[in-house]
């Protein structure tokens, strides 16, 4: 009866389960040649006991102490086993004292809870002040860390400096810190696999190295593409008549990479929507393939503003499709509010007479001294029109 009441404490208390470990290993240390299967059964029953708190304290703690859901906990428990709070205590201490927020640490631990057992002060710390040491600001630096904890688990000796010190050969500080920032994944997966060989492809076929280095600097996503993608998508940008020593050729690129492709196509509709044809789209994108990857929202107001409220046709647009590009506040409306006054005042005869690209694309020392200076003493107020000052029924 001793032995099974000892046997069924092990459920219900953990000071009585640590005495049956205790006893039983005191067994096989004394040297008992032949222990009794009865502390071996404490033994492995105790192991298990033991193996199910773990758990509950890790899910308690990632909900407690890191803002993980429930749900989520429970998920990224089966990554990381905490004994106790202390290290993980201090993990977070670090990332707190280097800028991220609640909201990020809760981002980084939910997805990577394995960075809890990292330690704070051998590798952890080493890590954030080498980001830091290259120039990637405090900001920039919580935000990529929030999208790509990966990089808090990634080897700092054998992968993120060795993929620093190539980019470094081919890029300034400044810009090995952009790809930190917009290609955090070739610091996690390393430059050897995926950058290199396609940087030879493209050095093969004559791209010149500044677009090359600004290929790596701020379209890196396009270097991650697996082999046989990354060579159909340079073979179609050829193929469309882009040239490799242009820097439209790389946003050609981007725009028929993974996600931006979709947009593309999709944004290829809404162009069609406004009466473009396939070979104004197509043309639309060989001048400035940018304005196929901007959002749709985007692409919307400015075609209504300048169609349906300036009245210029849409194939207008198809022939300056940068235009697009311009931000509709700070300098499509201001300019177009100068152009609606000198219509008013018969100075410009027809909408159709102003040129989308005269208008909009000139630096504002270019504009002002076409559009403003040129007809301040028939409308004094055409320059408090432009700068917002004076609404148009004033004037």
């Amino acid at each position: 009866m001793a032995a099974l009441y000892k046997l069924k404490s092990l459920r219900f208390g953990y000071s009585q389960s640590s005495c049956i470990v205790a006893s039983t290993t005191q067994l096989f240390v004394s040297g008992d040649p032949q222990p009794s299967l009865f502390p071996l059964q404490n033994l492995l029953l105790c192991r298990h006991f033991t193996s199910e708190i773990q758990p509950k304290f890790s899910v308690n703690y990632l909900i407690n102490s890191c803002g993980v859901s429930p749900k989520n906990a429970i998920s990224a428990s089966k990554r990381v086993k905490l004994r106790s709070p202390e290290r993980a205590d201090a993990v977070l201490t670090v990332l707190r004292n280097h800028g991220l927020s609640e909201t990020q640490i809760t981002n980084i631990v939910r997805n990577r809870s394995e960075v809890l057992q990292l330690d704070p002060e051998e590798t952890l710390l080493p890590k954030l002040e080498f980001f830091r040491s290259i120039g990637v600001s405090r900001q920039d630096l919580a935000i990529t860390l929030s999208y790509i904890p990966q990089l808090l688990t990634t080897s700092l000796e054998n992968r993120i400096v060795p993929t620093f010190n190539f980019l470094s050969s081919l890029l300034s500080e400044k810009n090995v810190a952009s790809v930190l920032k917009h290609g955090s994944w070739i610091f996690v997966e390393g430059h050897s696999k995926k950058v290199e060989p396609k940087i030879r492809i493209l050095r093969e076929l004559g791209m010149p190295q500044f677009c090359i280095s600004r290929l790596i600097a701020y379209y890196p996503c396009t270097l991650m593409l697996k082999p046989e993608e990354f060579c159909q998508v340079v073979d179609e940008v050829k193929k469309m008549g882009f040239d490799l020593g242009k820097v439209t050729f790389l946003t050609a690129m981007r725009a028929l990479c993974g996600k931006s492709k979709v947009r593309c196509n999709r944004n290829q509709e809404v162009y069609k929507s406004w009466g473009w044809s396939e070979d104004d789209a197509l043309t639309a994108f060989r001048k400035n393939p940018q304005c196929m990857i901007t959002s749709e929202e985007k692409i919307m107001q400015v075609m209504d503003f300048l169609v349906n409220k300036m009245g210029w046709r849409s194939t207008a647009i198809a022939k300056y499709p940068i235009v697009v590009c311009y931000s509709l506040e700070k300098r499509i409306i201001p300019r177009c509010s100068v152009v609606k006054v000198l219509l008013a005042k018969g100075l410009i005869k027809e909408i159709d007479n102003v040129s989308l690209c005269t208008l909009l694309t000139p630096a504002e020392e270019g504009f002002l001294e076409k559009f403003v200076a040129r007809y301040i003493d028939e409308v004094p107020q055409l320059l408090s029109v432009y700068q917002g000052k004076v609404e148009l029924q004033d004037v």
